[in-house]
């Protein structure tokens, strides 16, 4: 049997052509010849088996980097790598049954936006630590009774004033006395506020940027925002949830299924931000109501602290019993423990009952 046009191949091994350009691109299914005249892909029946495979794993929804290792392995070996991944999808989803729990316990019940007497407290920490290499600090870390925010300056002339200019942005709402359904609305105003004072900060060829990721209490009602890589996390119940997804181009890469996830955390590039306070002309923020619980433990952080200690060893640490002072100082001795090649902040914050 002769080479088989993209057409016909991708009919044989229920593909598509559009399917066929990528993973041609990506060198996960090269075509066996390319006509010399007319550019078209050509491809060989034996090659079905493999592009078979390929659209299996594709449908169990495997990364392409993993695809492609799983390719060149042997039957009893592909299937090990398989039963492999399908564990760690088990667990990924078992984590979002709980997120997805906590939403509908907020959005449920409790969920009328309006908020009642508050009948919580919160006692929170900040700390912020140059780290080890780096001889300034562009990281800036705030806890206030109901504002708590972490931003990360980009490195070099106007970052700490820019992390700095993007938290104070958010103080003057602890000041306002707003209903709960307000929080967002006044949080994307700050923000953009932000935005503008840290862009009109730039000069020259430089123009400073940073990251913010913040909480807004009123009552037992919290909003979160966030840009960037900064992130905040939710201790509950025993189990940490990561609130925030970061805004980089790694991210990108492993959400299109690009880069396998656990290859992102020592990409090169894994520090490229796709959005910043103070970078292009407008910036989206990521937006969210919660609802606080006695017994909560928040905690916010710069990549300074979360790229070198992992979410095992920051459960452990925020799951002792030591108040929020101590923790953040635990916090950046771990940090320290592994390197703390990058300036360090953070915020924890404990929900207490009144």
């Amino acid at each position: 049997m002769g080479l088989l046009t993209i057409g016909a191949f991708a009919r044989a091994a229920r593909l598509t052509p559009k399917a066929l350009r990528l993973y041609d691109e990506l060198g996960l299914l090269p075509p066996a010849a390319v006509h010399a005249e007319s550019g078209y892909r050509l491809y060989d029946p034996t090659q079905l088996d493999r592009a078979r495979l390929i659209a299996r794993l594709r449908r169990i929804g495997m990364p392409l980097t993993e695809i492609r290792d799983v390719c060149d392995l042997d039957g009893g070996a592909a299937a090990e790598a398989v039963t492999a991944y399908w564990q760690q999808v088990t667990a990924d989803t078992a984590t979002r049954a709980r997120l997805a729990a906590l939403l509908v316990q907020d959005l449920s019940g409790r969920g009328t936006m309006s908020d009642p007497t508050p009948t919580i407290v919160v006692r929170s920490a900040a700390g912020c630590d140059p780290g080890a290499v780096r001889d300034s600090n562009e990281d800036a870390a705030y806890a206030g009774d109901r504002l708590l925010a972490v931003a990360d300056g980009m490195r070099g002339p106007g970052g700490a004033a820019a992390s700095v200019a993007a938290i104070d942005a958010l103080k003057p709402l602890e000041l306002t006395d707003a209903p709960a359904a307000d929080l967002l609305t006044m949080l994307a105003r700050a923000v953009a506020d932000a935005h503008r004072v840290v862009r009109g900060a730039g000069t020259g060829d430089h123009q400073p940027v940073t990251t913010l990721t913040a909480l807004l209490r009123h009552g037992s009602r919290l909003a979160l925002v966030h840009v960037g890589d900064t992130r905040a996390y939710l201790l509950r119940g025993g189990a940490l949830f990561r609130l925030t997804q970061d805004h980089t181009w790694v991210q990108t890469q492993v959400d299109q299924g690009r880069l396998d996830p656990h290859r992102a955390a020592t990409h090169p590039r894994r520090a490229l931000l796709v959005r910043a306070l103070g970078g292009g002309h407008d910036v989206e923020a990521d937006l969210a109501l919660r609802t606080a619980l006695p017994g909560d433990r928040y905690l916010l952080c710069s990549d300074g602290l979360h790229a070198v200690v992992d979410q095992a060893a920051l459960h452990a640490a925020l799951e002792g019993t030591d108040p929020p002072e101590r923790t953040v100082r635990q916090l950046i001795a771990l940090a320290h423990a592994h390197g703390a090649p990058d300036n360090v902040a953070c915020v924890v914050a404990d929900i207490v009952a009144t």
